[in-house]
Order: structure tokens, then C-alpha cells, then sequence
């Protein structure tokens, strides 16, 4: 068996004296993992780097096994995180919650060209946490678990005053609608509906909406694992620096 693609590499481990199995993202295989030989040597371990576009060949006897990659880099995008703890922060979360929520196997071609797409933004702190929040609401989506923030989930129609998200149908629901649920409900920030500048107090507020789903929607699913840690750290000091403006 043989394939060859390209993917963005979701993590690498040490496997035995020299080599490493990592883990990648690609359009047609989806989350793929196998083993790279001499993955830990100086020529490959700095381009065995999570993030990182590679260009791969994975050869294995039979379609179940582990099998091997052989790797060529394409770009690194090391270089845009080394000396941002935001922008690393934000790297991490995203490698994270793919090897948290994706099957293996199993192709997304879609949410890989929009995670290919926020990767390229990194580094760049004045677009990146809105393109992040996007590319979660993008992530629920694909999973099966997308909001729908289209009309009113009461009134049955569409309302300019969309101003909650129901923590249970991520259903919108508007400030009319409400009434005296208002409380039970979660905020419905307007970057949500691409709407207004989206500051980022208000992408930190809408980061805790998707958040919301991600835990008691997404994770359940998966056998009730936790979050990963990444995505909470990244989230934190996002947060820190919005109070800091």
C-alpha cells in the first residue's frame, strides 16, 4: 500500500533509538499517523516540527498498519510562533484539538483547507484570534455540531436583535425571544454573526460560547475526555491580553 499528499504535522514522538511516529493532517486521509525513520537525527528533526506543511509518501504492507512516512518539508511555520507565546499558544491549541476531536482516517477536506488557511495567519496577533474563533465555529460544524445562528429559534424567524445562544441546540435566540430565559442562556457576541470590529474582549466572550459546545457537546461524544489543556492555556492568555487593551 502507498499514498502520497500533503499535510500539516499534528505531533511527533520518539519511537526507539533514532526514529519518530507523528501524526499529520492531510485533505484526502484525514488524521493519519505512522513512523518516519531517523525522525530524531539533525536532518529531520527540525522540519518534524507541529505545524509544519510536509509533503508525504506512506508506505506499509497492509492498509491497517502503522506503516512509514517519508517526509519532505514544504514550509515551517516555526518561525512565526518562536518568539510569540500568543501566537505558540494558539499553534498548540489548534494541534490539540484535532488530535482530540478528529477520527483516524477519516477524510475533511474541507476543514483542512480552513485549518491550512489559519495556519498561514500566524504571527499575525491583529487578525488571528478572530480567524481562530472562526475556524472553531468551523470545527463544530464539521464535526455535526455547528451553531445555527441564522434566525430566532423561538420567534421562527429571522430578527435584528439576535442576542443569545441556547447552551443546549446552539440555536440563536433574540432579546425578544428571551423573556425570561435570559439568564439560562449563553451571550451571543456580534463577531459571532460577522457582524461589528470584533474586539477582542468580544472574541474572548465568543471564545467561551464555542468553548461551551466544544465540552458538553463535541467532548461526550468522544467518552467524556477532558479538553485539551492547550486550548484553555491559549484561551487564558488571549484573555489576559484583551484586558490589557
Amino acid at each position: 500500500m502507498e499514498w502520497r499528499d500533503q499535510g500539516i504535522l499534528l505531533s511527533m514522538r520518539r519511537h526507539g533509538e533514532s526514529s519518530a511516529i507523528i501524526e499529520v493532517f492531510t485533505p484526502e486521509r484525514g488524521r493519519h499517523a505512522g513512523v518516519v525513520r531517523g525522525g530524531t537525527s539533525r536532518r529531520l528533526a527540525p522540519v518534524l516540527q507541529a505545524g509544519a506543511q510536509l509533503d508525504l509518501t506512506w508506505r506499509a504492507r497492509l492498509e491497517d498498519h502503522i506503516g512509514t512516512f517519508t517526509v519532505e518539508p514544504v514550509r515551517s511555520r516555526a518561525a512565526a510562533s518562536m518568539n510569540d507565546r500568543l501566537a505558540l499558544a494558539g499553534l498548540n491549541a489548534v494541534t490539540a484539538l484535532l488530535l482530540f476531536c478528529l477520527p483516524e482516517r477519516e477524510a475533511h477536506g474541507r476543514l483542512y483547507r480552513q485549518t491550512e488557511q489559519l495556519l498561514d495567519l500566524l504571527g499575525q496577533g491583529d487578525v488571528w484570534p478572530l480567524a481562530y474563533l472562526n475556524w472553531e465555529m468551523a470545527l463544530l460544524d464539521d464535526l455535526g455540531f455547528g451553531l445555527d445562528l441564522s434566525m430566532c429559534a423561538v420567534k421562527g424567524a429571522q430578527a435584528n436583535d439576535l442576542s443569545y445562544v441556547s447552551p443546549r441546540t446552539g440555536r440563536a435566540v433574540s432579546r425578544a425571544g428571551a423573556g425570561e430565559w435570559a439568564d439560562r442562556l449563553l451571550p451571543l457576541p456580534p463577531c459571532l454573526l460577522g457582524a461589528g470590529p470584533a474586539p477582542d474582549a468580544e472574541v474572548v466572550e465568543a471564545l467561551r460560547v464555542t468553548g461551551h459546545f466544544l465540552m458538553n457537546r463535541v467532548a461526550p461524544e468522544l467518552g467524556h475526555k477532558p479538553l485539551p489543556a492547550a486550548r484553555a492555556r491559549f484561551v487564558e492568555r488571549f484573555a489576559a491580553r484583551a484586558a490589557q487593551d
